[in-house]
């Protein structure tokens, strides 16, 4: 190659460089402007909760039921638990044994119906699967507002959550523990149940514990399902309304009473807790859970 061959093929390369070169420094500015968005929200929202919540603490509000616009939170945070219960319950079988299905049929019809559902699920607004229970449980069926009707609607809010967490986490774990337990002789359901879902275990666990997180700081199908009462829960499922955080946190926010808007601050301070901490706890499960 000649020296003006040469010198052509540099001057040539030199722009490129220089587009590339730009094109990673925008990249890290555009990851660096993302960062500073997202963290800096973090901190103003747990930020302001903190500081207004810790405010509003005190003994009362763990040994007092709500009165009126005052009060304590007591009947709430019984509610939100017996909710977050009764959501588990009816949610984690169904989730769970959809989730298998999904991961271990992966080419079945049924598997491709059980996808599509999740998937809309997902994108169906929480308010109206609050309606539908409201029409369908509450009105239909003569429940009323009650623990059955919230918990109903709450388990079909997070059924998706749970399938689609499970499937990921069952098809995560390696093809050579299923060939090596099929070599063995184990039988199908005993690979499933005592090879592949207990490998798969923390991962399945994460989903969980994320769909708990979720149920806890929904508002909108509790409106229409489980109603609001200031009351201690009498232990019906049916025909008696029922107490939770997230009411609390979305009624006495707009109350013109000091002691309202100090009570919607704890309980947004209780839930905002709750779920940080049910994170946490799932991104470390979910560490050991990598193969």
């Amino acid at each position: 190659m000649t020296r003006a061959g040469a010198a052509t093929g540099i001057t040539r390369a030199r722009p490129m460089l220089l587009s590339r070169r730009a094109f990673s420094w925008l990249g890290w500015a555009g990851a660096a402007a993302a960062f500073g968005v997202l963290a800096g929200s973090i901190v103003w929202i747990l930020g302001f909760v903190l500081v207004r919540g810790m405010s509003s603490l005190s003994l009362s509000l763990f040994t007092t039921v709500t009165q009126g616009s005052g009060g304590g939170l007591l009947n709430a945070i019984e509610g939100t638990a017996v909710l977050a219960v009764g959501t588990l319950i009816l949610a984690v079988p169904v989730g769970l044994s959809a989730g298998i299905y999904c991961a271990e049929f992966r080419h079945r019809r049924w598997a491709q119906i059980i996808r599509f559902l999740s998937d809309v699920l997902v994108g169906v607004p929480s308010i109206v699967v609050g309606y539908v229970g409201y029409v369908t449980l509450v009105e239909g069926l003569g429940w009323h507002f009650s623990v059955a009707a919230g918990s109903i609607a709450l388990a079909v809010f997070c059924l998706p959550y749970i399938c689609r967490t499970t499937e990921m986490a069952l098809r995560q774990v390696p093809d050579e523990l299923r060939e090596a337990a099929y070599a063995l002789g184990a039988g199908e359901r005993r690979v499933i149940l005592r090879i592949i879902l207990p490998a798969a275990g923390p991962a399945v666990l994460t989903g969980i514990l994320l769909a708990l997180a979720i149920s806890v700081g929904e508002t909108a199908p509790l409106l229409y399902t489980a109603g609001w009462s200031n009351y201690m829960w009498d232990g019906r499922l049916t025909h008696s309304p029922i107490g939770y955080l997230t009411y609390a946190i979305w009624t006495f926010i707009n109350e013109p009473f000091a002691a309202a808007n100090a009570l919607a601050y704890a309980a947004a301070l209780l839930v905002t807790l709750f779920v940080l901490i049910v994170s946490i706890i799932a991104r470390l499960l979910l560490r050991r859970s990598q193969f």
